[in-house]
């Protein structure tokens, strides 16, 4: 049984969204990051950065923070949404990593000065918009053509997904980015996104892509 610690946010409906397309049971234990329910010592002994999602195998004892690493360890269990070997594998990774290191960081940084301190500073508010939406271009420009972000339906789309929910917050226009935006709605049909979204509690209606 996967042990899931999480609050509604992007990297946390990364792993529920993931765990909700495999099909496994799993259970979910609520870390209310406002009041820092992340900092317990109980927590920390699962997640030593203090940091949610956060996982526990009990099945194999495998104790697992960091939601990129998360989602390649429960693909790999599972045998689904990655693909084994070859560039096929390669590239789902490039694109995680591609969320982990670019748009992951830069929106997480647009969620706190773009909506939650807008004006502190006008460089600051320029230079995330410019590079966010630089950003959505280079997504923009992967799924020319394509249905999903690397072949099929992957751990890619499911880590991507949850920061491009949070459009409105980075102060993008979906419209502006089509191939982004079809593919947005594309991922919002599948049922278990919409019941992945909403883990561990429902916090406000599931953005519709514009």
């Amino acid at each position: 049984m996967i042990q899931l610690y999480a609050w509604p946010t992007p990297n946390c409906r990364k792993v529920s969204i993931l765990l909700e397309e495999l099909g496994v049971p799993y259970d979910v234990h609520t870390l209310d990051i406002g009041q820092d329910e992340q900092f317990a010592p109980s927590f920390l002994a699962i997640s030593p950065n203090n940091k949610v999602p956060a996982i526990v195998d009990t099945e194999t004892g495998v104790t697992l923070f960091e939601s990129g690493a998360i989602m390649i360890y429960l693909a790999e269990k599972y045998g689904k949404f990655m693909p084994s070997e070859g560039s096929e594998r390669a590239s789902v990774l490039q694109w995680l990593m591609w969320q982990m290191g670019g748009l992951g960081p830069m929106a997480g940084q647009g969620h706190h000065y773009l909506k939650f301190n807008p004006g502190v500073s006008d460089y600051t508010d320029t230079r995330l918009k410019t590079e966010i939406a630089r950003l959505y271009g280079v997504l923009n420009t992967q799924l020319e053509g394509a249905e999903f972000v690397s072949g099929d339906y992957s751990i890619a789309d499911m880590a991507i997904w949850p920061w491009v929910s949070r459009y409105e917050w980075h102060q993008v226009d979906l419209n502006a980015y089509p191939n982004v935006q079809k593919w947005y709605r594309a991922v919002l049909a599948r049922p278990a996104v919409q019941k992945g979204y909403h883990v561990p509690h429902v916090a406000g209606d599931i953005p519709q892509g514009g």
